[in-house]
């Protein structure tokens, strides 16, 4: 015999959504603020270190947003 699961509620799943979207933007902006103060650190032409932490924060937040999607749908089954 297969036990059920308890259904969740649906205002926990868009609390847990929203806070999905917290953290996303969190990891952002923290990635930029680091590369903000190594250019500081370390001046050059461009913002490099601003561009490249940036970019591999939207990257790490993606991959995490996804994984943590994924793994509220597989919940649901």
């Amino acid at each position: 015999m297969q036990e059920k699961k308890p259904k969740s509620s649906p205002l926990i799943k868009y609390a847990r959504f929203s806070a999905i979207s917290f953290q996303m933007g969190a990891t952002i902006f923290l990635g930029a603020y680091a590369g903000k103060m190594l250019d500081e650190k370390y001046p050059s032409n461009k913002k490099w270190f601003t561009i490249g932490l940036t970019l591999f924060a939207v990257a790490m937040s993606l991959y995490i947003v996804l994984r943590q999607v994924n793994r509220l749908n597989s919940e649901d089954d």
